[in-house]
Formats: C-alpha cells, structure tokens, sequence
C-alpha cells in the first residue's frame, strides 16, 4: 500500500508557513541542521535557496508532513484541496472546544474567513473555514 509522503503548498515565503503549521499542529520547527546547511551551501547553493524548500514534520513520523516550496506567482482563487484540524484529537469536539483552537490558530496568524453550523442529513457539521498567512484556505472541525 503507498503512503503520501508530502503535502505540498506552493508559496512566496515557505520558511513563515512551515513555522505557522509546525505551530498549528504542535510540530517543532524545523531548521537546516548546520552540517547539512555548511553541506548545501558548498554545493553551490544560496542562503535564499536554502529558504526555498522548508518543511514542517511530525517527529513521531504519525502526522503528515508538509512541503513548502517558493513560486513566483501568487494565489489565485479557492484552493482546489485543503487541510482539515481537528480541534480535539479522538473524538468529535464541543463546538466551545472548536473556538478555542479557532481562536489559538487565529493568534497565530490565521485568519477567520467564515464559522459554519451546517446541517448535513441527520449531521450538524461545526467548523470554521480560515487562511493561512497567504491565504490557503483549511477548515477547524
């Protein structure tokens, strides 16, 4: 069976994002290691091309890992996929537990793009639609 390996979000500044989802997701942020960056810069790389590439990763290996890499063209329109949090991992959350991490993640720059209490069948669906610091929309359900 294949596994994803990477989540990968095209962007103008992949260093701030990696930050801003290793923060979301209680992943530590990552850098270079200094063998690996002495490594990479004598291969002919750049400092900036060192900040073209970062990625935010879970250190047990369980959580998916995010690939963030530099574009030159900005976001356009709605994203196409996006990331769902779970507010509460292993159970459905209480809708006070959905705004509190709604309101954890907007201190970390998120934005609120709009809080939803929809009806899905017999479900009531409780989330809230935000934007990462450039703008990729995901959901805190």
């Amino acid at each position: 069976m294949q596994k994803i390996a990477n989540i990968v979000v095209d962007c103008a500044d992949p260093r701030l994002l990696a930050h801003f989802w290793s923060d979301v997701l209680g992943y530590p942020r990552l850098e270079y290691p200094e063998e690996m960056r002495r490594e990479l810069l004598a291969s002919g790389l750049t400092e900036d091309d060192l900040l073209a590439r970062v990625v935010a990763e879970d250190p047990t290996g369980e959580g998916p890992r995010f690939y963030f890499q530099r574009v030159p063209e900005a976001k356009l329109g709605k994203n196409r996929v996006h990331v769902d949090v779970r507010s509460v991992p292993g159970r459905r959350a209480e809708p006070h537990e959905v705004d509190a991490e709604v309101e954890r993640i907007t201190a970390l720059g998120a934005t609120v793009l709009r809080k939803a209490d929809d009806a899905w069948g017999p479900y009531t669906e409780y989330f809230y639609v935000l934007a990462d610091p450039e703008g990729n929309e995901f959901c805190v359900c």
